[in-house]
């Protein structure tokens, strides 16, 4: 496979990555913490609503664990195409 071809495939799936974790962000952020808040209310997580939950402190575990996945990909794709940090 030619350098071209490496590249375009290597940022292809880079690309591929980052929108489907900026899809659960989005998701998260957006739909759990706003518009699914009230439905999301009626069940409790340590005496809080899930809805104020995933607004007020579960976005931020879920952004740390999208952080963790987005390293072991981009870690595992820079092997695949030997780019990776010695």
């Amino acid at each position: 496979m030619s350098n071209d071809k490496q590249t375009n495939l290597y940022w292809k799936k880079n690309i591929l990555y980052l929108a489907l974790l900026l899809g659960v962000w989005f998701i998260v952020s957006y739909g759990f913490s706003i518009v699914f808040a009230n439905s999301l209310n009626s069940v409790k997580i340590g005496g809080f609503k899930l809805g104020f939950w995933f607004a007020q402190q579960g976005s931020i575990y879920i952004y740390l664990v999208l952080i963790a996945i987005y390293v072991f990909l981009m870690n595992r794709l820079d092997k695949e195409f030997n780019v990776e940090e010695k």
